[in-house]
């Protein structure tokens, strides 16, 4: 993915004026550069991952204000008194971003008129913009210790005095004014002075001729991609809800639609299978209450499982038959697996409780390999021997018969 940096014009020079763009790759190198109306980028806005607005120096206010250390909502609700002094006109029509506090108690603040930058913000979000950025352009030129810079280009100059401090004015086409007019508001300070290369010549001969201490350079793209990366001003997010990326639902609304198709079908065919599955239970139902009305017409049907498990019980009870689970079963298939072995364990009690039996055992008694030969000889005879405590076993039968 890439980032789209764009350089818009001064607001003076109208809708329609031409920007400068560049498209950089996540490595930092530059893939594309050129010029446009912002309505022709909508390709290159669409495709980048970030989109970041330089916004001219002449449209973007500096100030620095004096501001208890407030943070947060609280500064935000705060800022309009901050900066009402300082601007023409209603500060709640301002988009107002604060900087870092400062040693000195002030705070550098950001002004620009919300109902100009509002709606590029919104171009850029009808475009496809992702993600989007916008910083004043003043604070995007490099800042040397000790020197004041700036730029001259499309008749405006950019001028950067210090860490948050930075101004644009409109220029005419005067070589010899707009080079007077950056030495005399870059001050006493050497200042070094950014051109398109096709000007950098004439505009040396100018310094070296009137200007000492004015040093000229090509400009370039590598100047206001690097600024626009440490500066700690970002004007959209003042614009609040108006600068967020808004969720184009008409992209979704095949997918949504195919989506509730599989649900519906599914639930659909969860319903004809338990309507299914509902029917052959109670088929099987209706046929086990048939059978037990067979065997037994005398009795009411209440549960026919349960019931003709009883009376098969009772039936074997009464027949001298014993069930694996009842205690005179479960005690004689103890004794008898317990005289089959080597030595046998001293018990100290038996007690029937839940179909099984709990047998506590003298613990100077139990021999681990005894124990396991015992759960043998009672598992041949389908019973299990559990150990639920020390010298304590759980003897049960499962149910098979052997």
């Amino acid at each position: 993915m890439t980032t789209l940096y764009i350089r818009h014009p001064a607001r003076a020079e109208g809708e329609g004026a031409l920007c400068s763009f560049a498209v950089v790759g996540d490595a930092g190198a530059i893939e594309q550069a050129g010029v446009g109306a912002l309505r022709n980028l909508g390709d290159l806005v669409a495709a980048a991952r970030r989109v970041v607005l330089i916004i001219s120096a002449a449209d973007v206010t500096l100030l620095s204000v004096q501001a208890p250390p407030l943070s947060g909502a609280r500064l935000k609700a705060a800022l309009p008194g901050l900066v009402e002094e300082h601007i023409l006109g209603d500060p709640l029509d301002a988009v107002l971003v604060a900087g870092p506090q400062q040693a000195d108690n002030t705070r550098p603040v950001a002004v620009v008129q919300r109902d100009w930058l509002e709606p590029l913000v919104r171009t850029l979000l009808a475009q496809g913009a992702r993600a989007i950025a916008a910083v004043p352009a003043q604070l995007c030129l490099p800042l040397l210790p000790g020197s004041v810079t700036a730029a001259i280009g499309a008749g405006e100059l950019t001028l950067r005095q210090s860490q948050y401090q930075g101004l644009g004015l409109a220029l005419d086409g005067n070589p010899a004014m707009a080079l007077q007019t950056a030495r005399a508001l870059g001050g006493d300070a050497p200042l070094v002075l950014y051109l398109p290369s096709e000007q950098v010549g004439e505009y040396q001969a100018l310094a070296a001729e009137a200007s000492p201490g004015v040093s000229v350079e090509a400009d370039d793209w590598a100047h206001w991609i690097s600024g626009s990366k440490s500066t700690a001003f970002d004007l959209v997010p003042g614009l609040g809800a108006a600068g967020a990326p808004q969720r184009d639902w008409r992209r979704w609304r095949w997918p949504i639609r195919l989506g509730l198709l599989v649900l519906i079908i599914n639930l659909a065919a969860l319903n004809i299978q338990w309507l299914r599955l509902r029917g052959e239970a109670n088929a099987i139902r209706q046929s086990m209450t048939q059978t037990f009305r067979a065997a037994y017409p005398n009795q009411p049907v209440i549960d026919p499982v349960a019931q003709m498990r009883q009376n098969i019980t009772r039936a074997k009870a009464n027949s001298g038959e014993l069930a694996h689970d009842e205690f005179n079963y479960l005690a004689a298939a103890l004794g008898e697996a317990v005289r089959g072995l080597g030595r046998q364990p001293g018990i100290s009690s038996i007690e029937y409780r839940e179909r099984a039996l709990t047998v506590k055992v003298k613990a100077e008694t139990v021999d681990p390999s005894l124990t396991s030969q015992l759960k043998t000889a009672l598992a041949a005879r389908g019973i299990t021997l559990e150990e639920t405590a020390p010298a304590t076993w759980r003897v049960a039968s499962t149910g098979a018969r052997q």
